[in-house]
């Protein structure tokens, strides 16, 4: 589902020129449970601002989903982005006005369903991570775990191929880590291809495999054999 061939991505910051990828090569097949780790300044960020439609590449080709997406603008980036990635971030980025259920809802206005329709989906979503008695709360009635399962909605609501998670734990405790990470084994367990960003091991364990970024390259590739599954292509 994921072919990247010869990514390279160079920045120029004042009069020194910064290589934050050089030549990375990567296959995600579709239903794969994949893990990127690596140290601050690895390249990993990067990394995944490519893989999620956020940044082109220098130089390299990116196909997803049999879409060539390496040198689409800013438009047709956007419209991958809403039809294809489903994004969960570490610091939830929820609209605090909007109830849960406006909230989940929010991708879907921009591909022009009608109302009845979004909110269909979006309480389907919100009952998939176990909120659907939680509809008209509003973010700031919510536990930090919940919250994380509203953003989370979010990004299923609009059936994404890839559901791209950048460290989906980092703001939340240990026991509450534990219970998003069980939600996510669960989605892949469903069929969904997930990518995970972390740079915590215990976190890492639940995929099936861990990419290591190092210096802007793939230097480890590893399959979690406890964790083991055959991906459908």
């Amino acid at each position: 589902m994921i072919e990247l061939s010869g990514i390279t991505k160079h920045y120029t910051m004042g009069d020194e020129t910064v290589h934050a990828l050089a030549g990375v090569d990567l296959r995600i097949a579709r239903n794969e449970y994949v893990a990127l780790t690596g140290p601050s300044g690895s390249g990993k960020s990067t990394l995944m601002n490519l893989l999620g439609c956020l940044d082109t590449p220098s130089s390299g080709q990116y196909v997803l989903n049999g879409q060539d997406v390496a040198h689409m603008d800013d438009d047709a980036l956007a419209q991958v982005r809403n039809r294809e990635i489903g994004f969960v971030f570490q610091s939830f980025h929820l609209l605090p006005r909007q109830t849960v259920l406006q909230n989940v809802m929010q991708p879907l206005v921009y591909r022009g369903l009608p109302h009845r329709e979004r909110v269909r989906r979006a309480t389907e979503a919100l009952e998939k991570v176990g909120l659907g008695t939680r509809l008209s709360h509003r973010p700031n009635q919510l536990s930090g775990g919940q919250r994380q399962r509203v953003a989370v909605a979010r990004a299923l609501v609009g059936e994404p191929s890839l559901l791209l998670a950048d460290e989906p734990t980092g703001n939340l405790d240990s026991a509450t880590s534990r219970d998003i990470m069980a939600l996510f084994d669960a989605l892949h367990a469903q069929g969904q291809t997930v990518v995970l960003v972390t740079h915590e091991p215990d976190i890492a364990a639940h995929a099936h495999r861990v990419l290591r970024v190092m210096d802007g390259r793939i230097v480890g590739d590893d399959a979690n054999p406890a964790r083991r599954a055959p991906a459908v292509h």
